[in-house]
């Protein structure tokens, strides 16, 4: 089918332009001021906002359904849900459990991958995020889970699941993390330094190793400390040192104030920052208690100021956000244009995970996963390759 979109106002990565978009056969064709011919659809965005699908690389669920529960009715649940909400790419996350849950929620992942992709849901692959992490950067993470990494357990988990992992959260600073972010490299896998406690020396080390990401910024980390009146950089200050790193953040204006937002993006520019949900199974909810992780062993949670915190409010535990509202508080709030808040919820993240030949912006070539956005940067519309998938 061919159709046409007109009358948008186009958010490319660098520039907003006036103009129609045309696809055919789930792809972009032509991205120009004026229109053609011999369409089979044509789409009024009457002035609005046309952009590239969102690209969700760190969430643990939403509507309900957390990826831990390990059925493919949360997945298709919590998928559903982000679709909505403009994300038609996620990766979804595996937290720190049981071997006997992982596995459960990798094999669901594996069934209903092809029923994630008719309801216009692209999943490239699962982020594991831990079980190898720093007990003493844990967050809200249950310290029952977290353990050293197990080689035997790492290649068991990925040769059993081939194909199935495309990124994996670990803290470098632990005994065998180099040995395994080179498995990882070897394997085309994103590795992300997270919920860690190492100093600059040990996050260069990762990067010669194979580390290329760090899980949301400024939260579970190390930063600087002072040992007989020297100071030492932790991850936070790496990251912005070594600019063979990428970085996300969790920009809902809780995890990081806005200014921060402003502050890390001005710092670190659109390229090498992208956004992150982080969101657990109440986003896109309206409710006040509820839990992370899967239904058997998640840690009970209560939701207030627009965050999920710990019952003791101690920390927080994962975020209530959906995808345009990372975009909102970006451009809204912390004044980002929205051409670069677009960016780093679709082009940036793409890059990251080596997907953007086909998605993360309106260009030629590239999948047709749109969105229309209201003038207060309200989804409208989602389109995946090409055809409608949810309308409000």
């Amino acid at each position: 089918m061919k159709t046409l979109f007109k009358n948008a106002r186009i958010v490319l990565p660098d520039e907003i332009r006036f103009g129609c978009v045309e696809t055919e056969n789930g792809k972009i064709t032509a991205v120009s001021e004026t229109k053609g011919s011999g369409y089979d659809r044509v789409i009024d965005v009457k002035d609005q906002y046309l952009c590239p699908g969102f690209v969700e690389i760190h969430t643990h669920g939403a509507g309900g359904a957390d990826f831990m529960d390990g059925t493919e009715e949360a997945f298709l649940t919590a998928c559903r849900t982000h679709l909505e909400h403009g994300s038609t790419t996620v990766y979804p996350t595996l937290l720190a459990a049981s071997n006997e849950e992982l596995e459960r929620a990798a094999s669901a992942f594996e069934r209903v991958k092809e029923s994630l992709s008719s309801i216009g849901v692209a999943t490239p692959g699962l982020h594991m995020e831990g079980p190898y992490l720093n007990p003493e950067q844990k967050g809200a993470i249950n310290d029952a889970y977290i353990r050293n990494p197990v080689k035997s357990e790492y290649v068991g988990f990925l040769d059993r699941h081939p194909g199935a992992v495309a990124r994996w959260t670990i803290a470098p600073e632990l005994d065998g993390a180099m040995e395994m972010a080179r498995e990882l490299k070897k394997r085309h896998i994103v590795a992300s330094i997270g919920h860690s406690n190492a100093e600059y020396s040990q996050v260069a080390e990762a990067v010669q190793n194979g580390f290329t990401h760090v899980t949301h910024l400024y939260s579970a980390m190390s930063t600087i400390t002072r040992r007989g009146g020297f100071r030492y950089p932790g991850v936070l200050e790496s990251t912005f040192c070594l600019p063979e790193l990428t970085a996300e953040i969790i920009a809902d204006g809780c995890h990081l104030p806005v200014e921060m937002v402003k502050m890390v993006h001005d710092l670190l520019g659109e390229e090498r920052i992208c956004f992150c949900c982080d969101s657990m199974r109440c986003a896109g909810q309206n409710v006040k208690k509820s839990y992370l992780g899967s239904r058997e062993s998640g840690l009970p949670v209560i939701i207030e100021d627009g965050v999920a915190k710990l019952t003791d409010r101690s920390a927080f535990a994962g975020s209530v956000a959906t995808d345009d509202r990372l975009v909102r508080t970006a451009v809204q709030q912390a004044g980002i244009p929205l051409a670069g808040a677009v960016r780093m919820m679709s082009l940036t993240p793409a890059v990251i995970m080596h997907i953007d030949a086909e998605k993360g912006s309106i260009a030629v070539g590239k999948d047709a996963d749109l969105l229309i956005l209201s003038d207060e940067l309200q989804v409208r519309s989602v389109f995946a390759a090409g055809r409608t998938v949810w309308e409000a």
